[in-house]
């Protein structure tokens, strides 16, 4: 089984440590941290490896034999970090892995490929191999070199989004969102509208969908057209959204208007489950049509939604979905709530916005 590790930087803001901890909490092996931040690490449940204090795996910075054997003599896990800048220092981490080192972590800064194919060589079998990367095209290149691959990457990042896209390709998981039971207050015939139509990449399910919304503090989850009637074939690549002004949630972290998607790109499909994935905008299509508006609350929160008034439209329910048509006050969906306030989709945390 391939590790993935991520490294959080101390200096990144706190909302985002905050989210990628969540995230990593999921899907991650190990979390290297800084020690100020080990006890928020801690609270996540993964295996917390640093440089110094309480931790599981000991990261060294530089090779020393002496105080790898203490080390291991302890019970402890070892990490040891070299920069591979020429073939001296692929030699310090084949010494590394010979003290049976039980983590070799490489930064290749230069030369990517041939100094990870000469320790995948040297060092199999001995340490586990960890690549340093930044993104996920990187992690997919160490997991494929010398047809072996690496035994695992350490991604360095501050983008939720990357890590879900890296947790895909290494742990063929991806992280869920919370879907909460909404109960329907009020729904409504309103006027004519440019609605959108987003047909993906993919095929989609019986209870999958994309999350949209008036606000960006909370999504509906309107499921695609996987449904057979006798009017029309199902479509189960489309998602019949809703208005061109409403926000979608396009990755974990950001939202977009529908008006802005295009082919080639990505979306956020999800399930009943809250299980989600990325798949790509093959077109969008817009019509006008009649609208219907959707108004529903939980706990005193009350989020709102606008879908084509059309039989095919439906929203997915705790245990299976139902059509526009048939929605009435009372009726439970499923929603997804997040903290609310956008700059270019983007979350200002600092910025007071009301939406209504």
């Amino acid at each position: 089984m391939k590790e993935l590790w991520i490294k959080v930087d101390e200096s990144i803001p706190s909302h985002i440590k905050d989210s990628l901890l969540n995230l990593a909490a999921q899907v991650c092996d190990a979390i290297l941290v800084s020690t100020q931040d080990a006890e928020n690490v801690r609270k996540t449940g993964v295996e917390i490896a640093a440089s110094s204090g309480d931790c599981d795996i000991h990261v060294l910075e530089a090779f020393d034999k002496g105080t790898i054997a203490k080390l291991r003599n302890m019970g402890k896990a070892v990490a040891v970090r070299v920069t591979i800048k020429g073939k001296e220092d692929e030699e310090t981490a084949i010494k590394a892995a010979n003290l049976s080192s039980d983590y070799i972590i490489v930064d290749c800064p230069d030369w990517k490929i041939i100094p990870l194919e000469n320790l995948i060589a040297k060092t199999r079998g001995r340490s586990k191999l960890l690549a340093e990367v930044s993104c996920a095209e990187d992690a997919k290149l160490a997991l494929e070199t010398l047809e072996l691959g690496a035994d695992g990457v350490v991604l360095k990042t501050s983008n939720v989004d990357e890590l879900m896209k890296t947790a895909g390709i290494i742990k063929k998981q991806a992280p869920k969102v919370e879907l909460l039971p909404f109960k329907v207050v009020e729904i409504k015939q309103i006027g004519t509208g440019a609605r959108v139509c987003v047909d993906t990449c993919d095929l989609m399910k019986p209870g999958e969908g994309i999350l949209v919304g008036c606000q960006s503090s909370g999504f509906f989850l309107v499921e695609a057209e996987v449904h057979e009637n006798p009017h029309v074939a199902p479509r189960p690549f489309r998602v019949n959204a809703g208005p061109a002004f409403l926000y979608t949630l396009s990755s974990l972290s950001k939202t977009r208007y529908l008006s802005e998607l295009e082919a080639g790109d990505e979306i956020l499909i999800v399930n009943r489950k809250g299980n989600t994935r990325l798949t790509n905008v093959g077109r969008v299509k817009i019509e006008w049509r009649p609208l219907t508006f959707i108004e529903a609350e939980r706990e005193g929160k009350r989020i709102k939604t606008i879908v084509q008034n059309a039989e095919t439209i439906r929203l997915v329910t705790p245990s299976g979905s139902k059509s526009i048509a048939e929605l009435k006050p009372g009726d439970e969906v499923l929603a997804h709530t997040i903290e609310g306030g956008r700059h270019f989709g983007t979350l200002v945390k600092e910025e007071t916005v009301i939406e209504r």
